[in-house]
């Protein structure tokens, strides 16, 4: 009998939005990977915590120290490499701290219907509604037909 193996190559990150009331707090990414505007996060380092690896990537990004970070959803897609890339969605109302920017790119707070009139990252905007979704928690990119087809589920 031939066991197949359960275990897969991934690439872990996350990423928090901050909110106070109507506002939310964003990041001009500065990175010609994936820029525009977005919410801090990063990677998740081997043996951290999720919660933990979310309080210090935006503590990093933008000055703030979280408390509460609730996950609220997760983004996943294949990497051209065969790795699993997930990234963990965090919201939190639970702030402390001055405002500064990293070398990631300025933070600022913006209203949250003001969102449009940005320059999103790509794919940001339906990133966004899984974390304002009460319905919806995952951003799913399959590849179909040599292409990518976005699910939100």
């Amino acid at each position: 009998m031939v066991h197949m193996g359960k275990s897969e190559k991934a690439i872990l990150t996350n990423m928090c939005m901050v909110y106070d009331g109507d506002y939310i707090l964003v990041q001009n990414r500065v990175n010609p990977n994936w820029p525009g505007i977005t919410f801090p996060g990063g990677h998740i380092e081997k043996g951290e915590a999720f919660a933990d690896s979310v309080i210090r990537e935006v503590y990093e990004e933008t000055g703030l120290t979280i408390s509460q970070p609730t996950l609220c959803g997760t983004k996943q897609f294949q990497t051209n490499h065969d790795e699993r890339y997930i990234v963990l969605f965090y919201k939190t109302d639970q702030f402390d701290g001055e405002l500064k920017a990293s070398d990631e790119g300025e933070v600022f707070w913006i209203k949250k219907g003001d969102l449009k009139d940005y320059q999103l990252a790509p794919d940001f905007q339906q990133m966004y509604e899984i974390f304002e979704s009460e319905e919806l928690s995952e951003f799913y990119y399959d590849r179909h037909d040599g292409g990518w087809n976005v699910k939100l589920l």
